[in-house]
């Protein structure tokens, strides 16, 4: 990259001391100017909403306390070996999980969920891609470096 068009970019010349550490700095604000404006966004706003929403919602709290102590009698009975009452505690766990998952709000979540983490596989799949393009990273090189053959 050219002195110019480092300047550009707010990148500065490898031949500065302490780039290294002036280029962290610059990334790591990137990512947090990244991450605010990924907090901001409309997914995260639904997920915010829908969140508080389960949060306060008493049937589904009690749902999930109840989830959870299923698991747990799952585990004591697993350490005596006894299948038949895991058995029995597991069509009870799905019986709960079936009524959780009935609830309009939790399918809203999971839904917000799943939007989010596609939201962020992007941002992952945009930043790998345009650093290979810059780097040549599935080569192993940078465009600049020469072969050791010459």
């Amino acid at each position: 990259m050219t002195e110019e068009r480092l300047q550009e970019t707010g990148l500065q010349s490898a031949a500065r001391p302490h780039d290294h550490l002036v280029n962290r700095d610059m990334i790591l604000a990137k990512a947090k100017e990244l991450a605010d404006i990924l907090g901001n966004s409309g997914e995260v706003q639904i997920f915010r909403r829908a969140e508080e929403k389960i949060r306060n919602h008493q049937r589904i709290q009690q749902l999930i306390a109840a989830m959870k102590k299923k698991q747990k009698e799952i585990v004591a009975f697993e350490s005596l070996k006894n299948q038949k009452m895991i058995a029995q505690i597991e069509a009870e766990l799905q019986e709960l999980q079936e009524e959780l998952d009935g609830i309009p709000i939790v399918t809203e979540f999971q839904q917000s969920q799943v939007e989010i983490n596609e939201l962020l596989q992007m941002v992952i799949t945009a930043i790998r891609d345009t650093v290979a393009e810059k780097v040549n990273v599935e080569e192993g090189k940078s465009t600049s470096v020469s072969s050791c053959s010459d």
